[in-house]
């Protein structure tokens, strides 16, 4: 949920200073605070991916690393300035913090690490911050791990995806099936406690046994945490076209919930446990803080070319481009492209949406006298859990995570 998706909403435009609206500052103490921090770089781009993400090729001579560094450490400059006006003075800590891609792994842990200095100087840094970041297996290695574990990094997230060669290929993954378990040891060896690995199911060929041997070997590594996303053939990627010309079928619902299915029993049997509808944790230590303060409505600034940041039901997102990020930042403005400030009903129904797909659920007094009527109804339906709805709360079934986002809908006005 951390990647920065490829086509931004409309909205109004940002002041050039980056100031917020008094909306914005309202509770802020009450609320968590994070950071996003997006590399848009990529050896390659997989034909999967429409993240906000980039070649050297596509670069060409317009934008660098250091030109990126620079601009994102002028952003947190900004965003020291910002937050330090509102009622705690720029005292709240940072709760976490998360580098995106991209592929965070390629630019070294020199810049990584820098980023997370810089944070540091310009706010307090909570006792228990955890700091994440992504990582491609094929160019991280136990050198760049010494560095990130000794500069403060406390959680890694690889992308697995999955170890058949096969479902690789098609994904237009470059990293040998076992590379990302290679990964997992040397990160174990330089001190990491929390490990993620993510995988992708339903890929057109992929069959139950592929699946079923990548959730082994994830297991089987020692992460704690395990990710796993159903494939969404995005419009405009190459595996869209795929689809379009019959090269690729589409990837099957019914399928989809199959594996689903098959991942809730394979993790549940190794002692993991569900937290949000697509991840599993061993501990809950070993959840995602930084997903939750999402899900949970939470502050987070984020920084880099089109990342997408909320404060106090304001949203916003900045230019796309490297070069054009670097040249706002460089010209004293705010590289925001647009904002959108949420109303009562916005927050609202966000809170539903992404509340309902935790493992807590929502408290029904989120839901309205009609969305509790229609609660009551789906714990009929066995889709939400009658002892948690007896005791004022909404909480999925596993019936009902495969339905989560139609339900959400069902229980709002």
């Amino acid at each position: 949920m951390d990647a920065v998706p490829s086509t931004p909403p409309e909205g109004d435009p940002v002041p050039a200073d980056g100031s917020l609206p008094d909306q914005a500052s309202v509770g802020e103490a009450d609320r968590s605070l994070s950071f996003y921090l997006h590399v848009p770089f990529c050896a390659t781009r997989c034909g999967y991916c429409d993240f906000n993400t980039y070649t050297a090729g596509e670069l060409g001579s317009d934008a660098s690393a250091q030109s990126w560094l620079d601009a994102c450490l002028a952003e947190i400059d900004l965003a020291a300035k910002v937050l330090g006006s509102g009622p705690t003075g720029g005292t709240r800590p940072v709760s976490t913090v998360f580098v995106g891609g991209g592929t965070p792994s390629l630019v070294g842990a020199g810049p990584l690490t820098g980023l997370l200095r810089a944070i540091a100087d310009r706010f307090p840094l909570a006792p228990d911050v955890e700091v994440t970041t992504e990582a491609n297996p094929e160019s991280t290695d136990p050198a760049l791990l010494d560095a990130l574990r000794a500069g403060g990094y406390t959680r890694l997230s690889l992308g697995m995806q999955s170890t058949s060669s096969r479902v690789l290929q098609v994904l237009d993954r470059r990293h040998t099936p076992g590379r990302p378990l290679e990964v997992v040891a040397h990160a174990r060896a330089a001190g990491f406690e929390h490990v993620n690995l993510d995988l992708i199911y339903g890929t057109p060929g992929e069959r139950d046994q592929d699946f079923a041997d990548s959730l082994a070997a994830a297991i089987a590594s020692g992460v704690d945490h395990v990710s796993a996303y159903s494939l969404i053939v995005e419009p405009g990627t190459r595996m869209a076209r795929a689809v379009r010309t019959g090269a690729l079928p589409m990837p099957d619902e019914d399928v989809l919930a199959d594996r689903y299915l098959l991942a809730e029993q394979a993790l549940s049997d190794a002692g993991f446990a569900w937290y949000e509808v697509s991840n599993w944790a061993r501990t809950r230590q070993g959840r995602c803080r930084h997903n939750l303060a999402y899900w949970t409505g939470g502050d987070w600034w984020g920084v880099g070319p089109g990342a997408h940041s909320h404060v106090g039901g304001v949203r916003w997102w900045n230019v796309r481009h490297p070069a054009a990020y670097a040249a706002a930042l460089a010209a004293g403005r705010s590289p925001g492209q647009a904002r959108e400030v949420l109303d009562e009903r916005a927050r609202r129904t966000e809170d539903v949406l992404l509340r309902l797909r935790l493992v807590d659920g929502l408290p029904l007094t989120a839901l309205s006298g009609a969305g509790r009527d229609r609660a009551r109804r789906q714990v009929d339906a066995g889709t939400l859990d009658a002892a948690a709805f007896a005791a004022g709360r909404a909480v999925l079934t596993l019936s009902g995570r495969l339905l989560a986002d139609g339900i959400a809908i069902d229980l709002l006005d």
